[in-house]
């Protein structure tokens, strides 16, 4: 099945921010071996040119590396990862703030209302 990839915008970049969070959620593990660039690519449904494009970049984020002859393989930086993933999250709180405010939720408002709904959730 083919990833769910917007045509509005880059998709070797949509395939980089896609393998991030796989990579910050935990599906693949500090030092984990990738898939091949044409598994990779069939998985998600893509030319595996476009695949090599969006590898390519996360090696130069030394987020992948590549062992000659043994494929790609998640860095072994777990304290890396982990500010990637504080960054993303800062990154998604300050949207949904920002997104609160424009529907007229001041950040009382909006903190009031998560509470709300996470008691209503348990």
């Amino acid at each position: 099945m083919s990833w769910n990839l917007d045509s509005s915008r880059p998709i070797y970049t949509q395939i980089v921010e896609r393998i991030q969070l796989d990579i910050i959620a935990g599906k693949y593990q500090p030092g984990a071996r990738l898939p091949s660039v044409r598994d990779f690519a069939s998985e998600a449904g893509v030319n595996p040119n476009t695949m090599q494009k969006a590898l390519a970049e996360l090696e130069r984020e030394d987020l992948v590396h590549s062992e000659r002859t043994s494929g790609r393989f998640i860095t072994e930086d777990t304290a890396m990862i982990e500010k990637m993933r504080e960054e993303l999250a800062t990154t998604q709180i300050r949207d949904f703030f920002e997104k609160m405010q424009q529907m007229g939720f001041d950040t009382e408002k909006t903190i009031a209302l998560i509470e709300r709904i996470m008691k209503e959730g348990k």
